[in-house]
C-alpha cells in the first residue's frame, strides 16, 4: 500500500480535524513571525516564514483531498 493510498482511507471528519489542527498551528507560526519582526531577528523570521508556508502547503493538501472526493459537499 503506497502513502497516497493511506492518505484516501481517512475520513471526511478526519481530514476536517486535520485542516483544523493545521489551521491553528498557522496562529502560531504567524506569532512568531510578528515577534521575529519586533526583535528584528531575521534568522526567527526566516524560520517563521518558512513554517507558514509548509502550513499552507499542508491546507492546500488537505482541501485537494477533499475535493477529489465524489462525495464532497464543496464540489456540489
Amino acid at each position: 500500500m503506497s502513502t497516497k493510498d493511506k492518505g484516501k482511507k481517512k475520513g471526511k471528519a478526519g481530514t476536517y480535524l486535520a485542516i483544523g489542527s493545521t489551521l491553528f498551528a498557522a496562529f502560531s507560526n504567524v506569532k512568531k513571525v510578528r515577534s521575529a519582526r519586533g526583535e528584528d531577528d531575521t534568522l526567527q523570521l526566516v524560520d517563521g516564514l518558512i513554517r507558514v508556508a509548509a502550513v499552507a502547503t499542508g491546507v492546500a493538501l488537505l482541501i485537494r483531498e477533499l475535493r477529489e472526493r465524489d462525495d464532497n459537499p464543496l464540489t456540489d
